[in-house]
């Protein structure tokens, strides 16, 4: 039996199996469905739609282009991609997974990228959003505002960490020759070129916009839903306990408590209900339940790298690099959470704290964009939705019946 035959059993038979338990656990998939589409429809969906459609706009109008110039003299020396790879970070970090992966295919479609960089940068542009640790995880899950700046610093300095690392990943010869100055009215005269080329008119470009990403976020959904409902199926079917005998191994070596177990086997699938299940745990030290959420986040979960590799799909990049990634910025996130608990939570939580507390007011700002996402998120959903349905009907109908 060729690996080719051997993949198509395990594909098949892990459909049909799946397909079974929805029949048989139709109560427990229908409510896991429930939650995944309630996340989605108030937080993900109105949270990530203005960024993709500003992504798209920047890309369209040559800031991109604008900006690689600008960058030029940073990402290179740093992680050997080119200048445009500061837009697709600081995007991946504003607006969360999978805005890196979206912006680093779109890079790549452009050939503004070769595959190595693509790869290398689709590796550490991906990261959890502000509003999601300091709302949902800091606040929603643990009720501890404080707990925020810590998983923040951990997670985003674990992505630094990563691409730093993943610039020994693989040669590229157009890493050498370029030309590093910086150089403003280089950079306005690129971004100019770019939009000239670009021959779409205004309306074209935000209709393309809105398009590309509402497309992009009902695949995620879809995503969401569908791991959701899987992550809790395994549970029924207590085949996470399988994962439980060779994880408890693990957390024994690193002296993390068994307890913690079930929350980290959740987390792999799907980070949301990982997170939750921590927060809940009792009788365990925060600095534990810390730990394992920084792994947990900068892992990503087998949801967010099925989400990736449906974008990365479209292109020539591999997954596996990013794959590797995912289980290195995990374990750096881990470790410096171990590292800085005492210094970013202890000390402010037990020491006083005189005049303005910065880190308190960045908490209440994230705290409030999350509270006010998930009063008023679901509306936006549903208006743009029924905007994109009109849209895509008038598309339909063509310039002659307009």
């Amino acid at each position: 039996m060729t690996a080719s035959h051997f993949k198509t059993i395990v594909y098949g038979g892990s459909a049909a199996f799946l397909a079974v338990a929805f029949l048989v656990f139709p109560k427990e998939a229908y409510e896991a469905s429930i939650r995944g589409l309630s996340m989605w429809w108030e937080v993900v969906f109105p949270s990530l739609l203005p960024f993709f459609i500003l992504s798209e706009l920047l890309i369209g109008f040559g800031v991109v282009t604008f900006i690689g110039v600008l960058f030029e003299p940073v990402m290179r020396p740093l992680f050997r991609v080119p200048g445009s790879g500061g837009f697709v970070w600081a995007m991946g970090m504003a607006s969360g997974f999978p805005a890196g992966a979206r912006l680093t295919a779109r890079l790549r479609k452009d050939r503004k990228l070769t595959r190595i960089q693509a790869e290398r940068l689709a590796s550490f542009t991906n990261a959890s959003n502000p509003v999601f640790i300091f709302g949902a995880i800091a606040v929603g899950f643990f009720h501890n505002p404080q707990l925020g700046l810590l998983l923040a610093v951990c997670h985003y300095s674990g992505n630094l960490l990563t691409g730093l690392a993943m610039r020994f990943y693989g040669s590229d010869e157009s890493d050498s020759g370029k030309d590093s100055r910086l150089s403003v009215r280089q950079a306005f005269r690129m971004m100019h070129k770019e939009r000239i080329r670009d021959r779409r008119p205004l309306g074209k470009i935000l209709g393309d916009a809105v398009h590309s990403a509402v497309s992009t976020l009902l695949m995620i959904g879809g995503f969401i839903i569908l791991f959701s409902v899987l992550n809790q199926l395994l549970t029924v079917l207590h085949v996470s306990q399988l994962f439980a005998v060779v994880l408890t191994i693990i957390l024994a070596f690193f002296q993390i408590p068994n307890e913690l177990s079930p929350s980290l086997i959740s987390g792999l699938f799907e980070i949301t209900i990982g997170s939750q299940i921590a927060s809940q745990t009792e009788g365990i030290p925060l600095f534990f339940k810390a730990v394992v959420v920084s792994f947990i986040l900068g892992f990503n979960g087998f949801s967010v790298q099925a989400q990736v590799a449906s974008i990365l799909a479209e292109t020539d990049i591999r997954f596996k690099p990013f794959f590797a990634a995912r289980l290195l910025h995990g374990f750096c996130a881990a470790v410096l959470a171990a590292l800085l608990f005492k210094p970013l939570y202890l000390s402010r939580v037990t020491e006083p704290v005189s005049g303005p507390d910065s880190g308190t007011a960045v908490n209440n700002i994230f705290v409030g964009i999350y509270d006010w996402l998930t009063v008023y998120g679901g509306l936006i959903t549903l208006f743009t939705l029924v905007m994109y349905i009109f849209y895509r009907a008038v598309r339909s109908a063509g310039p002659s019946r307009l």
